[in-house]
């Protein structure tokens, strides 16, 4: 196992909080992580957001490893 930082702006702080720790199976993804924070933000509904791996955009299967940090950077509304 292994534990990862994950940052959270706009709709998904509001539900889970601005940073949560996770501890993650060793191959986990980031896939892996979106589930486990929507299995904690219960029957809420959140927008689909991009996802930074250590600053860099990471797409749903790209691996984590312990003591990355992966920012959750919900769609901004426009206007």
């Amino acid at each position: 196992h292994m534990a990862v930082t994950v940052l959270l702006f706009a709709s998904w702080a509001d539900a889970l909080g601005s940073e949560v720790t996770l501890d993650l199976p060793s191959g986990a993804r980031v896939q892996d992580v979106l589930n486990s924070l929507l299995a904690r933000a219960g029957d809420r509904t959140l927008p689909k957001p991009m996802v930074a791996v250590n600053q860099r955009y990471a797409r749903p299967d790209t691996l984590v490893a312990s003591g990355d940090e992966v920012a959750i950077i919900p769609p901004v509304a426009g206007g």
